[in-house]
């Protein structure tokens, strides 16, 4: 006999990402072709390994704290990473770089891509445990068109360059998971599921996510940066504004529990805030302070928020946030936004006007930017919330047994 909620992959997944790689395939065959002509930008492969070190080991480990859903916190990411990569390449290439009617791959091209990808995977955070993989993959490929519809309205309208736009990507990820989430807001899984929990075990595996993103966001923060002056300041900046965020971190997590403990969810979200605050600011700070006090701003707002505000959100606003995104990612980008600026006025301030006018901009690129990801989040969350999408019951979310086979736990059907 079948469990009472049995869920089969067999009629649909297997008939959508084959029929998805045939038409990339197709695509590939008629527009793409590999770099012959510049000379191959070998320099950037140790930057590019680095970000595919965070994409695939990073946000796939990171995910992994639910006792109940590592199979597919770990799964999952393997296959969106594969096939939102492959979206980006041609999405950025007929957008940007569609010279001679043709898609020039190289490093750049995918690392751009990859780039694309990581907004996918913010938004995956807010829904994780609670949608099949296939609203899993047609969210994934619908936010990373839309991230990079947005770097082409910035750069259209806006004059914002590629390399800064795309540093956009954590808060349009966030919100654009915001509202799917609330788009497809489901009361059964409230006040808690009851496999909306973690162990050791798993918390440890989430660790390593964790310390794969804190080891390698100097990279992600400064790899797109072509002035060495400023990518080496990027690094710097980076790495000590992850130092100030964990130690911030740390020490509000104490503070904040009745019992003087630490709590992990917030060494595995909050010490990395600061690399998330200070990606935009990167290009403009001239000293580690700076950088240190973005980051520990970013560590003490990441840690109250995962304390006091992640759980009341679903009662309040009807959004169920699995990972707490917004404070790792949406919250401290809006505030590397912030940096920027109050910077740039602090060091400009004998050309305040032409100052202010950049703050302006990128005052306008910033709710260009989560306008949109609100908006097509939410519509996604409508087109994908319908039965035919085949969501998990709610006694099945936050569970692998609803989509991997357990030898252990066979039976014939």
């Amino acid at each position: 006999m079948a469990p009472k909620y049995f869920t089969s992959l067999r009629p649909h997944l297997p008939l959508l990402v084959l029929l998805l790689e045939t038409a990339f395939i197709l695509v590939f065959f008629f527009f793409a072709s590999y770099d012959a002509k510049n000379p191959p930008d070998l320099h950037l492969y140790p930057e590019f390994q680095d970000v595919h070190v965070m994409v695939f080991l990073g946000f796939g480990f990171l995910g992994t704290f639910l006792a109940r859903y590592g199979f597919s916190s770990s799964g999952f990411n393997v296959l969106v990473a594969a096939m939102t990569a492959q979206w980006a390449v041609l999405m950025n290439g007929f957008l940007f770089a569609f010279g001679n009617r043709t898609i020039v791959v190289n490093l750049r091209s995918l690392l751009t891509a990859n780039l694309c990808a990581v907004s996918a995977f913010v938004s995956m955070g807010v829904v994780l445990g609670k949608t099949s993989p296939i609203q899993l993959l047609l969210m994934a490929l619908l936010e990373v068109s839309g991230f990079i519809l947005n770097q082409w309205i910035l750069l259209r309208f806006l004059e914002v360059d590629l390399t800064e736009s795309i540093r956009q990507l954590h808060v349009f990820g966030t919100y654009f998971g915001v509202m799917f989430s609330w788009a497809t807001y489901r009361p059964g899984l409230e006040p808690r599921h009851e496999k909306e929990k973690s162990d050791t075990k798993m918390d440890l595996f989430s660790m390593i996510g964790t310390l794969f993103l804190w080891m390698f966001w100097p990279s992600f923060n400064s790899v797109l940066i072509e002035d060495t002056a400023q990518k080496i300041s990027a690094v710097y900046s980076t790495y000590f504004s992850l130092a100030a965020s964990t130690v911030a971190a740390f020490g509000l997590s104490v503070l904040t529990s009745k019992k003087g403990k630490i709590n992990m969810v917030h060494v595995h979200n909050a010490t990395v805030a600061g690399g998330v605050a200070v990606g935009t600011a990167v290009t403009v700070i001239q000293a580690p302070w700076v950088a240190m006090t973005i980051g520990v701003i970013a560590g003490l707002t990441s840690t109250l928020g995962l304390q006091y505000i992640k759980p009341r959100m679903a009662s309040l606003f009807q959004v169920h946030d699995t990972c707490g995104v917004q404070y790792v990612h949406g919250i401290p980008g809006i505030l590397g936004v912030f940096a920027n600026i109050t910077i740039q006025l602090a060091t400009n301030w004998t050309s305040f006007i032409l100052t202010a006018k950049e703050a302006v901009f990128q005052l306008t690129a910033l709710s260009v930017t989560a306008a949109l990801s609100l908006i097509l989040g939410l519509g996604t969350g409508y087109l994908l919330k319908w039965n035919f999408w085949k969501a998990p019951h709610d006694k099945k979310c936050f569970d692998d047994q609803a989509y991997w086979k357990f030898p252990h736990l066979a039976m014939k059907l």
